[in-house]
């Protein structure tokens, strides 16, 4: 057998018994959507983000020069996990329209400022506080709970989508769409199963999301009372996150 011919042979055989890169079709044994047109690929991810109760979020996001890490569990009526500054790292707690916030005493502040500081943080540490509806702690934190307002952000794609490589997210085969080259954002979208959202590197390097968990249940309730202070009508001026 002449050497070019055995080559080929032996390469035959190993594509025939092993998922090798560059033998054959690579999305063979997927979903297929990485031979749908970019914008298609999207709403299919759009869809399928819409359609499953529940998600996990982690990873990273700047907004307005500060850098929040994120690790929240989200359904349709609320949210749950714990959200990191480089100064301060606090749970948050969503159940309908209520949201709670739990952080140690270093979050309200100078604790060793003066007695009332003291006295202030010594109440509220490791506790859930109520936040007002009204108050900008509100409207500055619940967006971490809610999964519309987060998938919203998610599907943030600047400029004209292409499709990119097949890539792996936590062993899960994707394909990445990116926009305006990547400069616009990048999302891996699943090609197993449902083509759920896995991965988005928001553009600007302005941070990275996981997704995972999509549809898996998790508990979610309101603190019990006697774990819960009321504030008032505010606690801003309070929080140093």
């Amino acid at each position: 057998m002449f050497p070019g011919r055995r080559s080929a042979v032996l390469v035959g055989a190993l594509c025939a018994g092993l998922t090798l890169a560059g033998c054959g079709d690579p999305d063979a044994g997927t979903n297929g959507v990485a031979k749908l047109p970019p914008k298609t690929i999207e709403q299919r991810a759009r869809d399928a983000a819409a359609a499953a109760q529940t998600v996990r979020l982690s990873g990273t996001v700047v907004s307005k020069g500060k850098t929040y890490k994120l690790d929240m569990r989200l359904r349709g009526n609320g949210g749950v996990g714990d959200v990191s500054t480089q100064s301060s790292t606090f749970q948050l707690l969503r159940v309908d329209h209520d949201l709670y916030l739990k952080a140690g005493a270093d979050f309200y502040g100078d604790a060793g400022s003066d007695k009332d500081s003291q006295a202030a943080a010594a109440k509220l540490k490791d506790k859930y506080v109520k936040v007002p509806a009204g108050d900008p702690a509100y409207q500055q934190f619940s967006g971490f709970t809610d999964k519309k307002v987060l998938l919203d952000a998610l599907f943030a794609l600047n400029g004209e989508l292409s499709t990119g490589d097949h890539r792996k997210v936590n062993g899960t085969r994707t394909i990445a769409l990116a926009a305006d080259g990547g400069g616009g954002g990048t999302l891996d979208v699943s090609l197993e199963g449902s083509p759920y959202p896995l991965r988005y590197e928001r553009a600007g390097g302005s941070g990275t999301l996981t997704l995972a968990d999509w549809g898996k249940d998790f508990a979610l309730a309101a603190p019990d009372a006697a774990h819960v202070v009321d504030y008032g009508k505010s606690v801003t001026g309070t929080s140093g996150g």
